[in-house]
């Protein structure tokens, strides 16, 4: 407590109202660095002493098992190819690295396939999108047109790249719908009492995001210590808001409502991610890796889900300026 009475002391000292309240804006939902893991579907087991015909059975069979369950592997998780022709030619995201919503809109991309700038806004001056009304993040151009808002963004572009005759709404589609909502209204809120329930936790989010945003020396230093401070009292504010009692047991309780959802199917899209899975893979990428993702994966059901969405979408299609 004395250590966030300094830090809070130097967020008072800092400055001015305006330039704190972006930078705590800009970090509300930002969390920590995304190590690159990656899990593997099967393991060698070392063959024992055998006689010659016996070996080669037991490798011939490994063999197939293992073309065998490739095959099954690639069929269930192949994505769907986007028509050429329906395909953007150019596609530039404003964003925060950490925020989850930018992150969301990300996934989607990532997972089909479409190659897109990142242009990171620097989240005190905004210098990257005084050109535009729409003064919040992630703000998408596609071949010219802006689109905002991440449920909006995904819509509208799912709509362009997988145009389909318009129908009566199915099962399917409104359990899509009813859990895409869940993400925006109630997992989000979830998140920032988790990954600022601590100093260091708070601190530990703050070393990513002065890592990847544009920062000079003095923003970066100001926006660790000071932006880590506001955020961890802010985020017992958020706790309060939203009737947390337990952070961490929250974050549980969602994460185990996910997999339930599921009910026993690869994905809440049968064999292949739909715009839920994505949404929830999106939000919870950002926190994967810090101590409140690690600690969800070893305390819930969600880690192998999570593990398949992290296959599904496959690596990042940013185009390095």
């Amino acid at each position: 407590m004395r250590r966030l009475s300094a830090l809070a002391a130097m967020c008072r000292a800092a400055g001015g109202k305006s330039s704190n309240y972006r930078i705590v804006q800009a970090s509300l939902y930002s969390t920590g660095g995304i190590a690159d893991a990656r899990s593997r579907w099967f393991s060698c087991n070392k063959l024992e002493d055998q006689s010659s015909s016996t070996a080669a059975r037991a490798v011939a069979g490994a063999i197939l098992f293992s073309v065998a369950a490739t095959a099954l592997a690639d069929k269930v998780h192949a994505k769907e190819p986007i028509n050429p022709k329906f395909r953007p030619n150019d596609v530039v995201l404003y964003q925060y690295e950490a925020c989850p919503f930018c992150n969301k809109v990300k996934a989607f991309l990532d997972y089909c396939d479409i190659p897109y700038k990142i242009v990171e806004v620097n989240p005190i001056s905004k210098n990257e999108i005084k050109w535009s009304d729409y003064k919040k993040v992630p703000i998408l151009m596609v071949d010219g047109e802006q689109l905002v808002d991440s449920s909006d963004i995904i819509d509208k572009l799912s709509q362009k790249v997988r145009p389909v005759t318009i129908a009566k709404p199915t099962l399917d589609a409104e359990e899509e719908n009813k859990w895409r909502k869940w993400v925006d209204n109630h997992l989000v809120h979830v998140l920032s009492p988790n990954i600022y329930r601590s100093a260091s936790e708070a601190l530990e989010s703050f070393d990513y995001i002065t890592s990847k945003g544009k920062f000079t020396f003095y923003e970066r230093t100001l926006a660790k210590y000071a932006g880590a401070t506001a955020m961890y009292f802010i985020s017992k504010k958020l706790k309060k808001k939203y009737n947390i009692t337990d952070e961490r047991a929250a974050l549980y309780e969602a994460a185990e409502t996910w997999v339930d959802a599921l009910n026993g199917r690869e994905f809440l899209g049968g064999s292949k991610p739909n715009l839920a899975d994505l949404a929830v893979f999106g939000v919870l990428r950002p926190i994967r890796y810090l101590k409140s993702g690690q600690d969800m994966v070893e305390n819930t059901r969600i880690g192998d889900w999570y593990s398949r969405m992290e296959r599904a979408v496959g690596e990042p299609r940013i185009i390095l300026a």
